[in-house]
């Protein structure tokens, strides 16, 4: 690992997902175009047209949506298309040239990110850059509990399935004030390869590890559960289910209750404010590649303020496309998105936060550097 501070940032997740000018087709014809990082690049890119089928994190659908809807209004004739079926299925099929971009909640590791650079033509033609940050969010349906306190180990046993009535005494001991039923918890996780499982069990595992003894994986691990496929799922599953719990992207939470996590001797809520305080003290990771910006995350952080259960969420683009007409809207799609413009407005659809200026710095010239092959 080196030293390279991330800043401040913000990033990028039914069938197909539609928006605006959105459609569902995997073919990528388009025409001219230009990059929507700037004022200029924007006009040029009022000429895009064709079909752009990307996939991946189901996190990201809410920030897609605005993506998809800001771009499409610059470019009327653009169809752009996104199927939410989870990180695991979103680099699957960007490694093998099912789709144009990516959308993953967990960056490329060993056999995927040498899959994902042969795809895109070698180690730097491969475009790997955070788009989206967001607090996962411990979300539960309790009546008459509004407020929520978990310690990581009273919440790593809950989800452990060690805890199982909300009148334990280990939660009552977070919530001295509450009055908490004898019902007793359902945990609902995700069904599917998740990187927002890999990111919340990443969370368990540094900040609980003499209860979450499970290794760090998309695929959740405890049996016994109610399992759902997809954010809206989990979602789904919680709001159906009377004292149950599960985890999130916070932006999909809805008016289900949202817990407080003990960072140091508070209990901090999932803001994107909040959330953007652990990404200031992680590092950057030594995967090889020029335009590959992914990062460890700082989850047993003591700092003040911060909510450590977060999840980077990246897209994954290719440098060079066999078709010119496909690489100029590849290259307008993914400066939009990380525009100023773009980070605002997926930042009101789906409460991220925007990427700050230093990171936009840093991740420009991998847009810039699309093109046709």
């Amino acid at each position: 690992m080196n030293s390279k501070r991330f800043m401040p940032a913000f990033a990028a997740a039914c069938a197909a997902l539609t928006f605006a000018a959105c459609g569902a087709s995997n073919e990528e014809p388009a025409a001219s175009g230009g990059n929507g990082a700037d004022p200029a690049a924007t006009e040029a890119a009022a000429e895009l047209s064709g079909n752009l089928a990307g996939a991946g994190a189901s996190s990201q659908e809410a920030a897609m949506q605005a993506w998809i809807a800001g771009f499409g209004e610059a470019n009327p004739e653009a169809t752009i298309s996104y199927d939410p079926v989870g990180s695991g299925g979103g680099r699957e099929q960007f490694i093998a040239k099912g789709t144009a971009f990516g959308g993953t909640d967990s960056h490329l590791k060993e056999e995927e990110l040498t899959g994902a650079q042969e795809r895109c033509g070698g180690p730097d033609n491969l475009i790997e850059i955070p788009v989206y940050i967001s607090p996962i969010a411990i979300i539960y349906n309790l009546e008459g509990v509004d407020t929520l306190n978990l310690s990581p180990e009273t919440l790593a046993k809950i989800f452990k399935q060690e805890i199982k009535t909300w009148d334990d005494a280990a939660i009552k001991a977070d919530n001295p004030d509450a009055t908490l039923p004898s019902e007793r918890i359902t945990v609902v996780n995700r069904s599917d390869e998740s990187g927002t499982t890999e990111n919340f069990t990443e969370y368990l595992a540094a900040v609980a590890a003499d209860v979450w003894t499970d290794e760090v994986s998309g695929e959740w691990p405890i049996k016994g559960g109610e399992a759902a496929s997809g954010t809206s799922g989990v979602v789904d599953a919680v709001k159906a289910g009377k004292g149950a719990i599960g985890y999130a992207d916070a932006s999909q939470a809805g008016e289900l209750g949202k817990a407080s996590v003990k960072v140091g001797e508070e209990f901090v809520a999932p803001t994107p404010e909040a959330a953007a305080k652990i990404v200031e003290a992680s590092q950057e990771t030594d995967d090889p590649g020029a335009h590959v910006f992914t990062y460890d995350l700082a989850r047993d952080t003591t700092e003040a303020g911060t909510y450590p259960i977060v999840l980077v969420s990246y897209l994954m683009a290719c440098t060079q496309y066999d078709d010119a007409a496909q690489g100029a809207l590849v290259k307008g799609f993914v400066g939009y998105v990380v525009s100023p413009e773009g980070q605002q407005a997926a930042a009101t659809n789906a409460g991220s936060a925007p990427i700050s200026d230093a990171v936009r710095t840093k991740v420009q010239p991998a847009v810039d550097a699309i093109a046709a092959g």
